[in-house]
């Protein structure tokens, strides 16, 4: 490469540039012949850009090649970049050397009509496409900030372990695995090692997968999926969900400055949410749901079809608060007023969208804690390490779990959770 030639990626090309000399190196988008021009639509990390062949102004053998080369090869081309308003983005790079890296086979099965079983069965090439790229892009950006917001506000990320001995949020949906010769099981949450950990450091968060052994085929779950989970010491309920918003809007309103080109890809116009979330309580979530002639009673926890009737009446965020105790998992507080309900909270995604965040404030004092595991029908031994936690300085404290698939889905309007991630894991498929 010589000092007057630099090499960039596709949306480095630009009106202001004309003439430059550059290197691109990328994938075989699509392509067009037209006599003695070949039109490639080149594909890189950053996006698409046209090149042009002119035969003229490349060898024969090169033409050749750019002639006979297939869709998904990869190449590096040489050029010039020049204004061009027939070419889609106004721009193009006028080639003047074509190499051929590696020649991809003429039997590419990712085509315009296949099924999607078939793309997921190949998403390890679908995921080459530009859309599923943008997604894919969005989505990092999103943790990206995510972890911005709380490093800002003195959280210190954390990393908890994967294999665990005793359940988080049930045993029914825990994945067993053989630990030599023991029995271990996949996280569900890293919670539990949060609340070890905030008695040391007070505010942490971890990103990092889960696993529920759950045979729901919903358009909501996975079995495997990733949490931003966050704890903190001296936290109320309310801190919590003030925590949650916040943070949850910041990283809606850097997605939408950061990610316009992926967006325009996707063909979205995004509006990030405003604060402050409505919070409405159960029994007020209940009352709404049958009046809207939905067949629930108090006690009864919400499922994906009761989540989408209720989140369908609001365009914003919102919190649902205090759950009946049998609804939620043995470490949540009571609610001081009434004991038979908890200070929990659900956040739901508005237009059918549903939960995307569960959290609340944990129980801190040491015996109401082994009754509760008791009355759970867990044995207080397996839990002796978190039981120790309150018997050695004991504050109050909250957190939540918050799934990114499912933030991201509600975020670009996915049809399916599947699409929100790089290669879904369901009850059906753990292949590719």
């Amino acid at each position: 490469m010589t000092n007057n030639e630099a090499q960039m990626h596709s949306l480095d090309i630009k009106k202001e540039l004309e003439g430059k000399l550059v290197t691109l190196r990328g994938w075989v988008y699509a392509k067009r012949l037209h006599g003695k021009l070949i039109f490639i639509t080149l594909r890189d990390s950053a996006g698409l850009i046209q090149i042009t062949i002119n035969k003229e102004k490349v060898t024969e053998e090169e033409f050749d090649q750019a002639k006979d080369v297939t869709i998904e090869s990869s190449v590096t081309i040489k050029g010039h970049i020049s204004s061009d308003l027939r070419a889609p983005r106004g721009v193009e790079v006028q080639c003047n050397s074509f190499n051929i890296n590696s020649m991809a086979h003429t039997d590419y099965p990712i085509r315009l009509g296949v099924g999607k079983e078939i793309l997921l069965d190949k998403r390890h090439l679908q995921i080459r496409s530009p859309k599923v790229a943008a997604i894919l892009k969005i989505r990092g950006a999103y943790i990206n900030l995510v972890r911005e917001w709380l490093n800002a506000h003195r959280f210190k990320e954390v990393t908890c372990p994967i294999f665990i001995t005793a359940a988080c949020e049930g045993g029914a949906t825990l994945f067993q695995v053989k630990y030599f010769k023991k029995r271990a099981f996949l996280s569900q949450s890293v919670q539990l090692y949060q609340e070890a950990a905030i008695m040391s450091l007070e505010k942490v968060y971890s990103i990092e997968p889960s696993f529920r052994a759950e045979l729901s085929r919903t358009r909501r779950h996975l079995t495997e999926f990733w949490q931003v989970e966050a704890e903190a010491a001296n936290a109320t309920l309310e801190d919590i969900m003030k925590i949650q918003e916040q943070m949850l809007t910041y990283a809606c309103k850097g997605v939408a400055e950061k990610c316009k080109e992926e967006l325009k890809t996707l063909g979205l116009i995004y509006n990030p949410p405003k604060t402050p979330f409505l919070r409405i309580t159960y029994n007020e979530a209940i009352k709404k749901l049958q009046n809207l002639d939905v067949k629930i009673t108090w006690g009864s926890d919400f499922g994906a079809y009761e989540e989408r009737v209720l989140s369908k009446q609001f365009k914003n965020p919102f919190f649902v608060i205090k759950y009946p105790k049998k609804c939620k998992a043995f470490y949540h507080e009571p609610d001081p007023k009434n004991s038979d309900v908890t200070l929990s909270v659900d956040l739901l995604a508005p237009e059918g969208f549903g939960e995307i965040s569960g959290g609340g404030q944990r129980i801190s004092d040491y015996d109401l804690l082994i009754q509760n595991i008791e009355e759970f029908g867990l044995n207080p031994s397996d839990y002796e390490w978190y039981i120790d936690l309150r018997k050695y300085g004991s504050v109050v404290h909250s957190g939540f779990g918050m799934g990114i698939e499912r933030v991201i889905r509600w975020i670009l309007k996915l049809p399916h959770i599947r699409d929100a991630c790089l290669f879904p894991r369901t009850p059906v498929r753990v292949y590719p």
